[in-house]
């Protein structure tokens, strides 16, 4: 081949990567104005669906209450919806698919957002998850041997509330320069009693129990397995910070009847109802949001 031909060849191949750049930022660009027509699009009427995790029944039961019982002094109606994946709820509140969705506490909701970029916003504390320490063969922490075995969650979020529990009943030391909220087990920097800490899925906890020394989770999802509540062997108070949150699509937030959705989830009454009622999916398990 010749120096001109080769030359040729190469001046050749330019304008095809030229236009394949070209399209490939068309196609960002695309998606880009597509997402933010779509966002600017919805509109909000007065009858509002509101995401629930199916996992966690008493927030339905939540949601069902505030439908009857105070939504309609707002004019509006709500349609609890039940989707599992917490992802895929997130992205169809961000779209406006869902007006809101109640699953989340604000750490959660942050990982959430940090990993996909979703545009939402925390607006209302609506609850707390009654959270604890259950064990199969001890009634009392005092009573956890050294060297026990303790199952943590899995996940970021609910792994930092779990040792954040543990510091402050002072069994562990996490790290100062770490936010406790958010620390994992890579954080532990003091553990006198040398426990031996696992890993596993919140919904799989239950059935590992009788497998370990103690394991630390919601009580949702203990009631769920079928394991009873005299298996738990301490139930703090649960912190304001890990508060359910009514989140919203950021781009919605001033819509006329999102508005009237805040007002809705503010209303004392959801308060007054949690801690009054008998219903067994929410008394014990869903609990009024606390002043700390």
């Amino acid at each position: 081949m010749t120096t001109e031909q080769f030359e040729l060849r190469k001046a050749r191949r330019w304008p095809w990567l030229a236009a394949l750049a070209v399209i490939i930022l068309l196609a960002i660009a695309f998606w880009w104005w597509r997402g933010h027509t779509q966002s600017q699009q919805v509109v909000f009427g007065s009858t509002l669906k509101i995401h629930y995790e199916p996992a966690m029944a008493g927030e339905q039961r939540i949601i069902e209450y505030i439908n009857q019982h105070i939504a309609p002094d707002y004019g509006l109606k709500l349609e609890a919806v039940g989707v599992q994946d917490p992802v895929q709820a997130d992205r169809a509140v961000a779209e406006g698919q869902y007006a809101g969705t109640i699953y989340q506490h604000q750490w959660w909701l942050k990982q959430v957002v940090d990993a996909n970029g979703f545009a939402l916003s925390t607006t209302v504390p609506v609850f707390q998850w009654a959270f604890g320490i259950y064990s199969d063969r001890y009634s009392s922490v005092q009573a956890l041997p050294n060297g026990a075995t303790i199952v943590v969650p899995d996940d970021s979020a609910n792994q930092g509330q779990a040792l954040w529990l543990l510091q402050r009943i002072g069994l562990i030391s996490l790290d100062p320069a770490v936010e406790p909220r958010t620390a994992k087990l890579k954080n532990i920097v003091g553990n006198p009693h040398q426990f031996v800490f696992k890993e596993l899925d919140l919904l799989t906890m239950p059935r590992a129990l009788n497998s370990v020394d103690a394991a630390i989770g919601y009580v949702s999802q203990f009631d769920a397995g079928k394991v009873p509540r005299e298996k738990g062997i301490l139930f703090p108070p649960a912190p304001r910070t890990f508060a359910s949150q009514l989140v919203i699509g950021t781009p919605y937030l001033s819509q006329e009847n999102i508005v009237k959705l805040k007002q809705a989830f503010s209303d004392p009454r959801i308060q007054t109802w949690l801690k009054t009622t008998d219903d067994p999916l929410v008394k014990d398990v869903l609990v009024p949001v606390s002043a700390e």
